[in-house]
């Protein structure tokens, strides 16, 4: 017996090494301030959680749902991208689809659309999954450079004509995990040309569309006039709403796109639970106000942290969005080595920017979902040890 040849090419993702090395040190008793995973520490909001009571106790709700997802959560969907990106056009049959949270449909569109041989174009820092789900679908992740000097945006013409006339997906995710980094309309624009000339599906991970900051609103590709003739957008509920284990999300755009999301996952799984799309609705109906409490926490967590670095010489801005910090390291360590350094000297866990591919070394990323109190204790650790940038 042995494993298919595929998972040799596939590490161990990223997060399932950092929880082992966490857990270890928990049963030793360390106590460890873990900056790794981008999991929301508060509640799930209370109105939603009611809905989600009250669906539960609904019979009707405990069968299959449908593959796509319930006529209702499509169609609050829609009008919720209608409310919040003015996109008016979309059609709730073909053009939107419920997903498992963003992982799942972002794994299957590779399924639905790469074949062996064909590049997907995937940033370089980037989640790791655009990667991974790549090479699932035995196709070729073609990276290109995200560099602080150009924003972290990537630079189209540095893509060879060859690549891009064989490539069937092109992955933007803007706000960026890992840096934090946002996109303009004017850049989607050009985005959709270059997509349109070369016939790649645009797919854009918008999984942390409302977590901005400074009154910051990111745009939706969809915003783009005919963008949806090229383009489909991933969104979840997990970081908006604290809705991370509830796995609920949703994908909108090139019905192309949806038709192919929708084949695969018929065949591959049964399916969002019918009550969970329930309270999924309940959550489109959170107030302005209540979200921008929300957001209120990781600002501040931010504004905290960036000072905390500054006055130890990191040379770091504020970001406008995510719930990510992504900060320069001496130049005497990889990252990975800073990262251990930490770990070592200060209990603190935060993730090595080359684990999000080889244009983040030089980096770390540190994510706000811890609480106030713990950031100002990480960053007096890192004073105590002197763990400074020069």
């Amino acid at each position: 017996m042995e494993l298919a040849k595929r998972l040799e090419k596939i590490p161990p993702y990223l997060f399932t090494k950092i929880n082992r090395k966490q857990n270890e040190l928990i049963d030793i008793g360390v106590e460890i301030i873990n900056f790794g995973v981008g999991d929301p520490d508060q509640p799930t909001l209370n109105h939603i959680i009611q809905a989600m009571h009250e669906a539960i106790q609904d019979s009707t709700n405990h069968h299959y749902p449908p593959y796509k997802g319930l006529k209702e959560y499509r169609q609050a969907a829609v009008d919720w991208m209608k409310r919040r990106f003015c996109v008016e056009d979309l059609n709730p049959e073909t053009e939107v689809i419920s997903s498992i949270g963003s992982k799942e449909s972002i794994h299957n569109i590779c399924l639905a659309f790469v074949n062996p041989g064909d590049y997907t174009i995937i940033p370089d820092p980037g989640y790791p999954v655009y990667r991974t789900s790549t090479i699932f679908a035995e196709g070729k992740p073609y990276p290109i450079k995200l560099r602080a000097e150009n924003g972290f945006l990537p630079i189209l013409r540095s893509v060879p004509q060859e690549v891009a006339e064989k490539a069937k997906l092109l992955w933007i995710n803007y706000p960026n995990n890992p840096t934090g980094a946002t996109a303009s309309l004017e850049f989607f624009e050009e985005l959709v040309a270059f997509c349109r000339h070369y016939d790649i599906l645009l797919c854009h991970d918008n999984a942390y569309s409302e977590i901005a900051y400074d009154n910051y609103k990111p745009p939706s590709i969809l915003q783009i006039p005919n963008a949806k003739d090229i383009a489909i957008e991933f969104h979840s509920l997990s970081k908006t709403y604290n809705m991370t284990g509830w796995r609920i999300g949703f994908v909108v755009g090139n019905s192309l796109g949806i038709k192919g999301l929708s084949q695969v996952k018929s065949n591959i799984d049964s399916g969002v639970f019918k009550a969970i799309q329930k309270a999924a609705i309940a959550a489109f109906s959170t107030t302005e106000k209540d979200l921008q409490n929300l957001v209120a926490v990781y600002q501040k967590r931010r504004d905290i942290l960036i000072k905390g670095l500054q006055s130890l010489g990191y040379p770091i801005k504020p970001n406008l969005a995510s719930l990510y910090v992504w900060v320069p390291i001496p130049k005497n360590y990889t990252s990975q080595e800073f990262a251990t350094l930490l770990l070592e000297k200060c209990s603190i866990i935060v993730l090595p920017g080359k684990g999000y591919g080889a244009s983040g070394e030089g980096f770390i990323r540190i994510a706000l979902t811890v609480e106030e109190k713990r950031i100002y204790q990480a960053l007096q650790r890192m004073k105590n040890a002197g763990i400074n940038y020069i």
